[in-house]
């Protein structure tokens, strides 16, 4: 369970429940991860329980048991492979609406999810919006059978520094059973091109890097919401 604990969660809060503004009765909806997201499931289950027909698709783990917890119901693709909207948090945003995610290691299944959808709402608060991305560095997910190889080659392409993710000093498997390089490359200029870059090596599947795919960013502040469109 997520508390308000500082000035930060209530801008996330702000900006998760503000999203739910967008979402009509009957909708099947994308549900991404991160901790603004969780306001938003919350927010969610209380118009469930006051008669909203919904159905969501988790795209991690975490988030189907918020969605479980607040009485959200869940579905999955092989009910349909387009979402008419989908929700999710960043941990960067640029002012082209491009983002950096995979800080919670969901990023394969929030982009396939993101993807799906007719419509895509980006919900952080205001420091994640940044001029350039690149600060927080890109997770990539890798396959683990030879992921030093990969490594060595995402290095030789003008990264700074790698780091496999660990969690309680044990590797960190994604949900999908893959691991998970933090790769830093300062900032980044063509974040487009370093995407196209990176499939390219053996090994990825994919990287944190989401390019042209957001239409809305809801930006919690301390005195509201903002709300950004293209």
């Amino acid at each position: 369970m997520i508390r308000l604990t500082d000035q930060v969660e209530l801008r996330k809060k702000r900006a998760g429940e503000k999203a739910v503004e967008w979402i009509e009765d009957g909708m099947t909806i994308g549900l991404g991860s991160g901790s603004t997201v969780y306001w938003t499931i919350k927010k969610l289950g209380e118009l469930v329980n006051k008669g909203m027909k919904i159905k969501g698709v988790p795209s991690s783990i975490r988030t189907e048991g918020w969605a479980n917890q607040f009485g959200v119901p869940l579905t999955d693709f092989q009910q349909g492979t387009e979402l008419d909207l989908a929700i999710d948090g960043a941990d960067e945003v640029d002012p082209s609406f491009h983002l950096i995610k995979g800080g919670g290691g969901s990023l394969v299944r929030e982009k396939i999810v993101n993807a799906a959808s007719k419509n895509l709402i980006i919900v952080v608060d205001e420091s994640k919006v940044v001029s350039n991305l690149g600060e927080f560095g890109v997770p990539i997910e890798v396959v683990p059978f030879g992921w030093e190889v990969t490594e060595r080659r995402i290095s030789q392409m003008g990264c700074r520094s790698i780091q496999l993710r660990k969690s309680e000093n044990e590797i960190y498997v994604s949900n999908n059973g893959n691991y998970i390089l933090d790769c830093h490359f300062g900032y980044i200029e063509n974040a487009m091109n370093l995407h196209a870059q990176l499939k390219q090596v053996v090994g990825v599947v994919e990287t944190g890097l989401f390019i042209g795919m957001t239409d809305h960013v809801i930006v919690g502040k301390d005195n509201g919401v903002q709300v950004l469109r293209k």
